[in-house]
């Protein structure tokens, strides 16, 4: 298909990420990269700086606000206020109705966006599309494994019940309907899952691509992350809220729950393989 046909097509959209001062300032320079040279760019990059930053970070945010002034838009924050707030924030600063989620460590395939937009662009119900994203090691650059997601909207409201069924740094939203479920909450942890079931209890329509968007890093950290106790009390509230919504069932809050538990208690080894194993669709 002729390449200026697709972008006359194409509804706009604008890519929403977030920073904060632990950010490796390379890691966030490829990520920025991988977004301006797609082959069909945003209309709009919103940055959301979440607190202060290392000169290094604002070094580089100022080279791609100079060299892409045109789309390219910080917003800072004096505080760090968490990544859901950022969010937040930058959605009221995005001026279009497509809003493509991006994490500040990560690296897009080069035509995401493209194959993305076709999807709305074929299916006007949809309100949020994603896809799967194939894990790298930040060492070695080798793929170790590639996070698949549901793809029908069936499937979608049925995983949805114990896991995320959306792998947030590849999704697309309509700002409008994020804004309808009052966006992301307070929450440290969990919060890309709350606000996806948010969606899909208030109506949304999701589908993924069986396709690889987005390519995510993977470092020792990962596993520590996962097994903090902040974000293992954030995963229950956030199941058990789903439970008393009535979204699942009690055995849907029990089991993951379980399973979350038993991560945060057994060595970081065995996190890191039961992960790999079995937290792979």
């Amino acid at each position: 298909m002729d390449m200026d046909f697709i972008r006359k097509n194409l509804p706009p959209y604008s890519v929403l990420m977030s920073v904060y001062e632990k950010e490796k300032p390379q890691n966030l320079s490829e990520s920025l990269e991988s977004i301006l040279l797609q082959t069909v760019p945003p209309d709009e990059l919103i940055l959301v700086c979440d607190g202060k930053l290392t000169d290094e970070l604002n070094v580089i945010i100022k080279a791609f606000e100079s060299e892409y002034q045109k789309i390219f838009r910080s917003v800072r924050l004096l505080e760090n206020v968490g990544t859901g707030m950022a969010a937040n924030e930058g959605i009221k600063a995005c001026q279009n109705e497509l809003i493509a989620k991006m994490d500040s460590d990560d690296v897009c395939v080069p035509d995401r966006f493209q194959r993305q937009l076709m999807m709305f662009l074929k299916n006007p119900k949809l309100d949020m599309v994603g896809g799967y994203i194939e894990e790298f090691d930040d060492t070695t650059k080798e793929p170790i494994a590639i996070k698949k997601t549901p793809i029908s909207h069936e499937e979608i409201l049925k995983y949805a019940r114990r896991r995320s069924p959306f792998n947030n740094q590849t999704l697309i939203y309509r700002k409008s309907f994020a804004q309808k479920v009052g966006g992301y909450t307070d929450i440290k942890r969990c919060e890309d899952y709350e606000f996806i079931t948010k969606m899909l209890m208030a109506g949304a329509v999701g589908e993924n691509m069986p396709e690889v968007l987005v390519r995510y890093r993977v470092t020792k950290d990962n596993y520590k992350r996962r097994k903090n106790w902040s974000n293992t009390k954030s995963f229950i509230k956030v199941r058990w809220g789903l439970y008393k919504a009535r979204f699942s069932s009690f055995l849907d809050f029990l089991v993951p729950t379980t399973a979350q538990l038993l991560m945060f208690i057994m060595p970081e080894r065995f996190t890191s393989w039961a992960y790999r194993k079995f937290l792979r669709r």
